[in-house]
């Protein structure tokens, strides 16, 4: 990595730290691609996501099935897009062995991102979760990876019972709570929806939280989240999911009845050129 690269990447590390340190809490939006990750620059926020998902449908494939050199390649085009600092969705790691996501968040890091999160689901079906003394093993050396850059690195560590259907609380905080002692820097159970189970674990961590937003089980804000205590709010892939839900009824009208009315909501080509000019 040159200085450059390195002190721009430094600056970037900081910047993300910090807002987790702010009294109040932040939103961190997903973007998909280079032009939307510029478009919520535009729009003021400070720092951004990548969304698998997102990136997923965008190459009109399924969550979860993007190997980690394209998802490299696409980290390195939204952090090339965009001077906020972005922190990266890799998934599970790209491996169940720890020291395939010590390798992960290591080559994330070189793709320019200043965090990462790492999930505790192995992808398989029949034994959706890792056991939970192996799930903090692999955090540990995500952590060490992390913790030993040259600049500030923010690791997130999800615990996903809620997100696959298994809504265990307190299986969940004990696996959060076993993530910050593995040396974790931000906790984050995806489908904790309860204002009280959001409450709960709050009371029971001492990293900062991120809670998502943008799905139907949560009717919480993001206001309303931080003043509870949560310290980020991301959104996950719906933002992909509602540009692609307004295509799909655009086509669906061109299809079926051949008009273009879906065109009135369509943002101008010279507004989209001023903002990308």
């Amino acid at each position: 990595m040159e200085n450059t690269e390195c002190l721009s990447q430094t600056r970037r590390g900081e910047t993300f730290r910090a807002l987790h340190r702010e009294a109040d809490g932040f939103v961190i939006p997903n973007p998909w691609d280079a032009g939307t990750a510029r478009l919520l620059e535009i729009l003021g926020f400070k720092a951004l996501a990548t969304t698998s998902a997102g990136f997923s449908f965008s190459r009109g494939q399924p969550d979860n099935s993007v190997p980690r050199e394209p998802l490299l390649e696409h980290l390195a085009q939204i952090t090339a897009a965009t001077s906020l600092p972005v922190s990266a969705d890799l998934e599970n790691g790209f491996g169940d062995a720890p020291e395939t996501v010590a390798q992960t968040i290591r080559l994330a890091a070189i793709a320019g991102v200043v965090g990462g999160s790492i999930e505790d689901t192995t992808g398989r079906a029949g034994d959706p979760l890792y056991e939970r003394a192996f799930a903090a093993e692999r955090i540990r050396a995500a952590a060490e990876v992390a913790h030993g850059l040259p600049f500030p690195f923010t690791l997130t560590a999800r615990a996903e019972n809620y997100f696959i259907g298994r809504s265990d609380l307190p299986d969940t905080i004990g696996r959060l709570q076993a993530y910050q002692e593995a040396g974790a820097d931000v906790l984050y159970a995806p489908g904790l929806s309860k204002p009280e189970d959001i409450a709960t674990v709050l009371r029971e961590i001492d990293r900062p939280l991120n809670v998502i937003i943008g799905f139907p089980a949560i009717t919480l804000g993001a206001r309303d989240l931080f003043a509870m205590g949560v310290k980020r709010v991301s959104v996950g892939g719906s933002l992909a999911r509602t540009a692609l839900g307004a295509f799909l009824r655009a086509a669906t009208e061109l299809r079926d009845s051949g008009t273009a009315g879906y065109a009135d909501a369509a943002v101008s080509g010279s507004q989209l050129n001023a903002l990308f000019g």
